[in-house]
């Protein structure tokens, strides 16, 4: 891996690993979703992608999760497909939220990052354990690679490239 696949978040198959149909790509994407987990796959043509992947932010099931995380920046991830080439590339999209209004709700700023980053936001409780002494215990923790692994490893397994895009068009 090189300096700027590092930055940008490329990935790529093990040897050996035969890259699978672009259809069978897109279906292992989406056959991520899941109402256990926090994000949703979902055709991308509203947003000029084949596919994109985004957090549950406005669904009242995940509300609670999303504003007890304390989460700071809402994440997209747009997707095309570039079959010939056998690589997903990737645009990763953050905008800074705030908590609004009674019952909170996100509202999204002006601020906005294009490329690879990641958001950890993690909340302990401090308590007298048996020994007496006060220990930290981790209440909470959220990572924003719940989102980006998952995404990724289904695309390595299918044995394309995972190209993250910072600059140019998807």
């Amino acid at each position: 891996m090189g300096f700027f696949d590092a930055l940008t978040g490329t990935r790529r198959p093990e040897d050996g690993v035969a890259p699978r149909p672009a259809d069978d790509v897109r279906t292992a994407l989406l056959a991520l979703n899941g109402t256990e987990v926090p994000y949703v796959v979902r055709d991308g043509a509203s947003h000029e992608a084949d596919l994109v992947a985004e957090w549950r932010t406005a669904e009242p099931a995940w509300q609670n999760f999303f504003l007890s995380s304390q989460l700071t920046h809402a994440i997209r991830i747009r997707m095309r497909l570039a079959g010939s080439e056998h690589e997903v590339r990737a645009v990763e999209e953050q905008w800074e939220v705030t908590r609004v209004g009674n019952p909170p709700r996100f509202q999204t700023s002006a601020a906005y990052a294009r490329g690879a980053g990641r958001t950890v936001s993690r909340r302990y409780t401090l308590q007298r354990g048996e020994s007496g002494r006060l220990e930290a215990t981790e209440a909470f923790s959220f990572d924003s690679a719940q989102l980006t692994e998952p995404l990724r490893n289904a695309t390595l397994e299918s044995g394309w490239t995972w190209r993250g895009v910072i600059f140019g068009k998807l």
